[in-house]
């Protein structure tokens, strides 16, 4: 019997943003459990003996910073504290701060792993420059308004790539 070993999957995401209710989106998709209606289905699961209907679906740990200062501040953090963000989704135009493509290179100096998706419903770089100046770490975009099937395929996909890296990487390193 070929058994695969089970690795944990980094589920941080960071969500830049300065909309709160894009952050509000977000985390409606990707933490459900942490969500109001989540949170009142339990309680009247419990108060009244009703069973819970949510469905079960890989729940991910959602911060959010409303400024791309912030969150490559939030980044520094995690990754000091050695809890990195595997995946950040950025949106593009974020005034009166940097804009995304800023936002993007300022992540990508203090941490050259974290997968990112850029968000936008319409873009004042063009892709190719952007691209070029981000190098591959930035291939995945994530047209506004945004479908819940692409988020969480996003998540899920770039997450996992950013763990099996990391864990390629150490196991180069042991070998």
């Amino acid at each position: 019997m070929n058994k695969r070993p089970i690795h944990k999957i980094n589920r941080r995401i960071l969500v830049i943003d300065d909309n709160p209710s894009i952050h509000e989106d977000f985390c409606k998709i990707l933490a459900p459990a942490e969500s109001p209606r989540a949170t009142l289905k339990l309680t009247e699961s419990l108060l009244f003996g009703v069973p819970e209907t949510t469905n079960i679906q890989a729940s991910f740990e959602v911060s959010c910073a409303s400024q791309g200062q912030i969150a490559v501040t939030m980044i520094m953090e995690a990754r000091n504290e050695g809890r990195p963000y595997a995946l950040a989704f950025v949106d593009m135009q974020m005034p009166p701060g940097w804009d995304g493509a800023r936002t993007m290179q300022e992540i990508l100096q203090v941490d050259p792993e974290i997968q990112i998706v850029v968000c936008t419903a319409h873009a004042d770089h063009p892709w190719p420059h952007l691209f070029k100046s981000l190098g591959d770490r930035c291939l995945n975009i994530l047209a506004k308004p945004f479908d819940t099937q692409d988020v969480l395929r996003l998540a899920n996909k770039l997450t996992e790539k950013w763990s099996t890296i990391r864990r390629l990487a150490n196991a180069s390193l042991n070998a």
